[in-house]
């Protein structure tokens, strides 16, 4: 989680809503993303979407049933679209995305493969303050 907080610090520094996401397999990364919306002109260039677009290309699969995604924040809906259908093993995250869904999240309403673990609140706090710090500097 250490390494996609330094993706997400690496977004907040451009800008960027600081999310980060690494791909692993055993101990290896073999994708990294951050957030890249406003330097792509992407809606879609979310860190997972990067992060696992990467990890495909670098396996050559379209499945990532060994991997494990770790990310600083609680994946969207497009992005936990994307997740099921790479199959992934586990989704490690940090803080809930509590500014897209307040009352229910995707990974609470199984928008993930069967066979997906989740674990939550991996360096919540670090993640979270990320997130705010952010947020109250646009305010």
């Amino acid at each position: 989680m250490q390494q996609a907080l330094q993706q997400a610090q690496q977004a907040f520094d451009e800008g960027e809503v600081p999310i980060g996401a690494v791909v692993v397999i055993g101990e290896k990364i073999i994708a990294r993303g951050y957030n890249q919306v406003e330097k792509l002109q992407d809606a879609t260039a979310h860190a997972e979407m990067i992060a696992l677009t990467s990890a495909f290309n670098y396996l050559g699969s379209k499945y990532l049933p060994e991997a494990t995604l770790y990310v600083t924040v609680e994946p969207c809906i497009m992005c936990a679209g994307a997740i099921y259908w790479s199959k992934i093993g586990c989704i490690v995250y940090g803080a809930d995305n509590e500014y897209l869904y307040p009352n229910l999240s995707p990974m609470q309403r199984d928008i993930v493969h069967p066979k997906t673990a989740i674990i939550q609140g991996v360096l919540q706090h670090e993640c979270t303050q990320l997130m705010q710090q952010f947020f109250q500097q646009k305010r």
